[in-house]
């Protein structure tokens, strides 16, 4: 984004002035209604959809060893009112340790202004994404919750790295160097 000056404004600080505008403008996107911001919300989820997918498939290859499976739900309504939508990326090591999958999740709380982004284990993010540009630029955000869910499911463990292929794999290791005993 180019502003007034020349310069060139950074993906993620221009999405956070989205964020704050509609903030101070009580709108979503320049829309009002809930109505209008529920289907910018879908419209949203659908633009997102292949970035959140792309970002899970990358950690299933680079730490999972493609064991994984990355499963989305779609726009449903959320158990808490309001509208979610989930992408989950889930492993056999996952399953035998009894823990959540990794979430990627975009909702919109029945009295939110607007939508957000949360991962399973961490907070919010804003959802003000218009176009296939503004999602593509939500892919290195997309990464980073799944980065930190991982790490936090691992210590969920009490640090048990075991439930990550890539670092149990006998041929991975001796590839990536690392010495096991």
């Amino acid at each position: 984004m180019i502003r007034s000056d020349g310069s060139r404004e950074q993906q993620y600080t221009a999405a956070l002035l989205r964020h704050f505008a509609d903030l101070r403008d009580g709108t979503h996107g320049g829309a009002g209604s809930r109505r209008d911001k529920e289907r910018l919300y879908v419209t949203a989820v659908a633009l997102l959809d292949p970035y959140a997918r792309r970002a899970l498939d990358e950690m299933n290859t680079g730490l999972l060893l493609d064991t994984g499976e990355v499963a989305a739900t779609g726009v449903r309504p959320s158990s808490v009112g309001g509208l979610e939508a989930v992408w989950a990326l889930s492993w056999p090591e996952q399953h035998g340790a009894g823990i959540k999958p990794i979430l990627i999740r975009a909702y919109f709380g029945l009295e939110f202004l607007h939508p957000h982004l949360q991962s399973g284990t961490v907070g919010d993010w804003p959802l003000n994404v218009f176009d296939d540009e503004q999602a593509a630029a939500e892919l290195a955000t997309l990464r980073a919750m799944a980065s930190a869910d991982i790490h936090n499911l691992v210590f969920q463990l009490g640090g048990d790295f075991r439930i990550i292929p890539a670092l149990t794999s006998t041929a991975t290791a001796r590839t990536r160097g690392t010495r096991r005993s």
